[in-house]
């Protein structure tokens, strides 16, 4: 692991997914940029101080020269890090063939993500980015139900992220206070923590991208220098319109991501604060209550541990990207040609994807809400 130490909480997010299925041991690790606080973090989650790195360009080397030498180094690091340090640190790692798990954002920019793509297309190595929600046993039932025909064609397509923990002052500071520094998060805040996570959400289980989009950034807090409200109009090319609204000072709010497709058959609506259940309302019919445990489909039964009515939630859809990237992983490295489908797991494509939205949307915003297509997004000069 890359980043993750003392008081961080996406790192132990992440220690506590790849645990869960028991597929990962944590060996080595460069929690901190402070040398003191990355031996005393690793100290805590018992990684050995030999193999406890006070710089990652340190430990990608050291691990890479372990596997070449046919010793046993690292399988895989999970980055971990501000959004600045994921491209350069996967840089590192890709270049000793060492398998990336990374947190969202891909990059800070749609520059840097499609170099990393294009990077990545000449190794080897397995690429996958974190985004949680896609482990969900509901999220994967509602994809399949869309490729099966349920909904019938997509009309509408609403999403929303809904949070308000930047709605004070005092959320400046401490761990988050870097995801409002531009050098550190990159040009987007809102738009670029959790915008995205509702923008790939409703791509994953439609199955569909917008072609063009109009938006509008805002900023409540004062002297705060990136977003923190977002809202965008979104148009598809069989015709369908859709709607995505992203706040992180939504008073109230805690995690509230909810994804509603409309299409000419049926509405699906899936609710993240209630993630074993997903709704299903044929057009002049009742609404079906769908339970995971209860949901007919391969790809809802691989994603599900327990059985119905005993809940999984946040941490249990981490570890289902954790358990998929191993299954592929392992295959990988056994030489195996009947690899796993891989196409249930975000990867590369997804933050580039990611990124792709987040240059439209500040596109559009500059130009006065301006229409703006997707293929012609540029990074902010």
């Amino acid at each position: 692991m890359v980043g993750g130490g003392r008081g961080a909480f996406i790192g132990a997010v992440h220690r506590m997914a790849a645990r869960l299925d028991d597929r990962y041991e944590l060996v080595a690790g460069a929690l901190s940029s402070d040398p003191e606080r990355a031996a005393a973090s690793a100290a805590d989650v018992g990684i050995d101080p030999a193999r406890s790195y006070a710089d990652w360009r340190e430990m990608a080397q050291a691990e890479g020269r372990l596997r070449r030498e046919g010793r046993k180094g690292i399988d895989a690091v999970s980055i971990v890090t501000p959004n600045h340090l994921h491209a350069p640190i996967a840089r590192a790692f890709l270049a000793e063939g060492i398998h990336i798990i990374c947190d969202k954002p891909l990059t800070v920019s749609l520059a840097e993500a499609l170099e990393l793509r294009d990077l990545a297309r000449d190794h080897s190595a397995l690429f996958v980015l974190t985004h949680t929600y896609t482990g969900y046993p509901m999220v994967r039932h509602a994809r399949w139900l869309v490729e099966q025909g349920a909904i019938g064609e997509l009309r509408l397509l609403q999403v929303e992220y809904a949070q308000d923990w930047w709605a004070e002052a005092s959320a400046m500071t401490g761990e988050g206070g870097w995801r409002g520094d531009p050098a550190i998060a990159g040009p987007a805040g809102t738009l670029g923590d959790v915008g995205i996570h509702a923008y790939q959400l409703a791509s994953y289980v439609s199955g569909c991208e917008p072609d063009e989009i109009a938006a509008e950034l805002h900023t409540f807090a004062p002297g705060r220098r990136l977003d923190d409200h977002v809202q965008v109009m979104m148009r598809y090319a069989n015709g369908a319109r859709g709607s995505l609204w992203a706040s992180q000072v939504a008073t109230g709010c805690e995690n509230a991501l909810t994804l509603r497709l409309y299409g000419s058959r049926a509405q699906l609506r899936f609710e993240q604060e209630d993630p074993n259940v997903l709704w299903l309302t044929p057009q002049g019919g009742s609404a079906q209550r769908i339970t995971r445990g209860r949901a007919s489909s391969v790809a809802a039964d691989q994603a599900t541990r327990i059985p119905p009515g005993h809940p999984e939630g946040y941490i249990e859809a981490f570890a289902q990207l954790y358990r998929d990237a191993a299954d592929r992983i392992l295959a990988l490295e056994s030489g195996r040609t009947d690899l796993p489908d891989s196409a249930a797991l975000p990867g590369i494509a997804d933050g580039v994807a990611g990124h792709r939205f987040i240059a439209s949307v500040l596109q559009s915003h500059r130009r006065g809400s301006a229409w703006v297509r997707l293929d012609e997004a540029r990074d902010p000069d």
